[in-house]
């Protein structure tokens, strides 16, 4: 019988080793205090004595880019779904006024494309840069049978820490003013909804939608990170809360940073990117679903009692933050003005 190889059954470990050599360098440039050692180990180590903390508690996220991989795929726009893929874990760990610290990825593809996974990791390895941790392993898994040629899926975990008396929320109190943080564009939620609204529309990602871009060079605008406007205002005393406007939009996640029995009222119409407005006409989408599917231009809450000096505090940090509204001692989020939100 001739000899069957691992390469016959269709995983490359050259390949992989390839992909490990490549981004390592990657992996390098992304190093910061507390960190101990390099890629190629067992398991990361992490020193969080040498990272400054006296009293730290962990926070740990995961999660991953959804359906907007199918068009990174298609498209075969590969560089910023890593940035995506970061920007959803690290956001999530600053609402619990947690600093990112570290990140790992999990990559798993059917047959290994070098030079794609490369494209998707350097994406990673920006985005921990923008966050200010270190990306300090992770997993390649091919797996042959498992997924459609050039198909890959992505998973991230990241870990933060803060010390013990400044964790978030805290103190907030009907009354409190709620700022937001625009959104670069639809981020990493909702994409399901918006592939079928191109495909009852008859629209590919080639098809020039909006000042003659491109349906994917819309789409593909990765997530924007919020650490470091964030942790600045959680440094200088001012932030009592936060909320990372992902899935579930504004209704489903700002009232997980408020108190027991409590709610938010907001004003609108406010400024949102042109997709918006585009998926609610094309797609015929009611004002309510697309604020429950999508962030509608926000990509973040901040609940503070000092509006004026937060607000300074963000555009300094070249933030272009504005008042949204305000806590109250009703739950729900009750939306003024919903109506004119999409016209």
């Amino acid at each position: 019988m001739t000899s069957v190889t691992y390469r016959d059954a269709g995983v490359d470990i050259e390949a992989g080793d390839a992909l490990v050599e490549a981004i390592k360098p990657l992996a390098k440039a992304t190093t910061r205090a507390g960190v101990l050692g390099g890629l190629g180990g067992f398991g990361a180590l992490f020193d969080l004595k040498a990272a400054g903390f006296t009293d730290p508690i962990l926070v740990s996220t995961t999660d991953g880019v959804g359906t907007k991989l199918k068009i990174a795929i298609e498209t075969g726009i590969h560089d910023f779904v890593g940035i995506d893929l970061v920007a959803m874990c690290v956001n999530d760990l600053i609402v619990q006024g947690a600093a990112p610290l570290f990140f790992l990825d999990y990559f798993a593809t059917g047959a290994l494309d070098v030079a794609a996974a490369g494209r998707v990791i350097a994406g990673i390895a920006e985005g921990c840069k923008l966050s200010g941790c270190a990306l300090v392993g992770g997993e390649t898994a091919e797996m042959p049978g498992m997924y459609a040629k050039g198909d890959y899926d992505l998973a991230g975990f990241s870990v933060g820490a803060a010390e013990r008396n400044t964790l978030l929320p805290a103190g907030v109190k009907a009354g409190d003013a709620i700022l937001a943080l625009p959104s670069s564009g639809v981020h990493s939620n909702g994409f399901s909804l918006v592939r079928r609204i191109f495909s009852n529309a008859n629209l590919t990602w080639e098809s020039q939608i909006l000042a003659g871009r491109t349906a994917a060079e819309i789409l593909m605008t990765p997530t924007r990170i919020y650490v470091q406007p964030t942790l600045a205002l959680h440094k200088a005393g001012l932030l009592k809360g936060a909320a990372h406007i992902t899935g579930g939009g504004l209704p489903g996640n700002l009232p997980r940073a408020l108190p027991e029995g409590h709610g938010a009222r907001l004003t609108a119409p406010w400024t949102m990117p042109e997709i918006f407005p585009y998926l609610a006409k094309t797609g015929n989408v009611a004002p309510e679903e697309m604020l429950r599917v999508f962030n509608c231009g926000i990509g973040m809450t901040l609940i503070v009692s000092d509006a004026e000096a937060a607000i300074a505090l963000l555009q300094e940090a070249g933030e272009s933050p504005f008042l949204l509204g305000h806590v109250t001692e009703t739950e729900g989020v009750l939306i003024d003005g919903i109506e004119s939100l999409f016209a």
